[in-house]
């Protein structure tokens, strides 16, 4: 790998800035969701471990450079501590004496959080000058934000560039993945793109049609594709505007020997809402008061069979409106083919984006991917084709 892990920088007795993603969901004030603090805890511990003392740095929501009590990083000093098991001390600043006292007073295998780093005007400006004394601070930088590595940002890519560096356990771990993913992949590659719309994924379709073997398209983008091919989708979402986009992805793929998969058979509906009544028909039926709102089970036969064939899968969107039944049963069959044959060994599979992961995670399947990423817009890039400055920084 081009970049340097834990594994290959001395850590002992030095103080390790760590560039984490802790941005997690709250509610009265409390975290809902804990699961981006406790993938830091490999990275933590590991450091700990090795003679090093931890700093965070963290961004949190949106205070476009000026200090919001409310985004204040000492919010989750609880549920850092639970999560880490560990004494969590806070810094009011990410810089400057504040944030200085508090490293010099931490005790051993305590952790230092500083405060986030967004309160800094010159976070999200890339500023050379605060990175540097964020660098004062520390001895060597650690990125485990690979969430955050599409951004320029001063405690991302420039802070990086200032000390010895290194990446994370977790950002090891999602680069690992996508390296065998789309790198140096086993064949045949096959990528599931699912969502609502074929203009928000132009880029990412591009790339993967010179880079995938096969290319499964659904949700309401399958529809825009249909469109482009003179099926009527009758008051389906879909991108007619998009029409010749689509027929321009479809003639690249057929030079690159890419093959597209749209649905054969369609689940439609009059209303869209759980419970709705619905039919199954050939995908040239739907009529013309109704909408498309799932794939069909001849569809999801047609790739079962495609999946079994391929050695990696990487998948970023649901199949149909998963998040209302009945309209979930073909992102839920198709995702149980794909944990199955990852289980019986045959299968890399790589998953992202927000929705993929809410969906695989209601299919009950998600544990049983080879590695789902939780890097919403990280991940969509990486798709993109596109290098990511917080990687790019690691690699000198």
């Amino acid at each position: 790998m081009p970049w340097k892990t834990l594994d290959d920088v001395e850590l002992a007795g030095k103080t390790v800035l760590v560039r984490v993603d802790i941005n997690v969901p709250m509610e009265g004030g409390r975290v809902t969701d804990t699961t981006r603090i406790d993938k830091i805890k490999p990275t933590v511990e590991d450091i700990l471990a090795k003679g090093g003392r931890v700093v965070l740095l963290a961004h949190f929501d949106r205070p476009k450079g000026k200090v919001v009590p409310g985004m204040s990083l000492g919010h989750l000093v609880g549920a850092l501590t639970d999560s880490l098991g560990r004494k969590v001390v806070f810094a009011a600043d990410c810089i400057g004496p504040v944030a200085a006292e508090a490293i010099a007073k931490a005790g051993a295998g305590e952790v230092v959080l500083l405060e986030n780093t967004r309160f800094q005007p010159g976070e999200e400006t890339n500023d050379p000058i605060l990175a540097k004394a964020m660098a004062a601070l520390g001895d060597v930088y650690v990125n485990d934000a690979f969430s955050a590595a599409h951004r320029a940002h001063a405690s991302t890519e420039a802070l990086a560039r200032l000390l010895p560096a290194a990446a994370g356990r977790l950002m090891e771990a999602e680069l690992r993945a996508l390296e065998a993913a789309l790198g140096t992949p086993q064949r045949p590659v096959v990528a599931v793109v699912g969502g609502a719309k074929v203009s928000t994924k132009i880029e990412l379709l591009a790339n993967l049609v010179t880079k995938v073997d096969h290319l499964v398209i659904g949700g309401g983008m399958a529809n825009t594709f249909l469109v482009a091919e003179g099926i009527e989708v009758g008051r389906s979402l879909a991108e007619r505007d998009m029409a010749e986009t689509a027929r321009e992805i479809r003639h690249r793929a057929q030079k690159a020997g890419c093959q597209i998969h749209l649905p054969v058979d369609i689940v439609v509906a009059r209303e869209f809402k759980a419970g709705a009544a619905s039919q199954t028909l050939p995908v040239r039926d739907c009529p013309p008061d109704a909408m498309i709102l799932d794939a069909g089970p001849k569809t999801v036969a047609a790739l079962e069979e495609v999946f079994s064939r391929a050695r990696t899968l990487i998948w970023n969107g649901p199949l149909g409106a998963f998040e209302i039944e009945p309209f979930n049963m073909a992102t839920n069959a198709a995702a149980a083919v794909a944990a199955r044959l990852t289980k019986a060994g045959g299968l890399t599979s790589v998953a992202g984006g927000g929705d993929t992961v809410a969906a695989l995670n209601a299919a009950g399947v998600a544990e049983d991917f080879t590695f789902i990423s939780t890097a919403g817009g990280a991940f969509l890039e990486w798709m993109e084709g596109k290098a990511l400055p917080g990687v790019q920084a690691l690699q000198g």
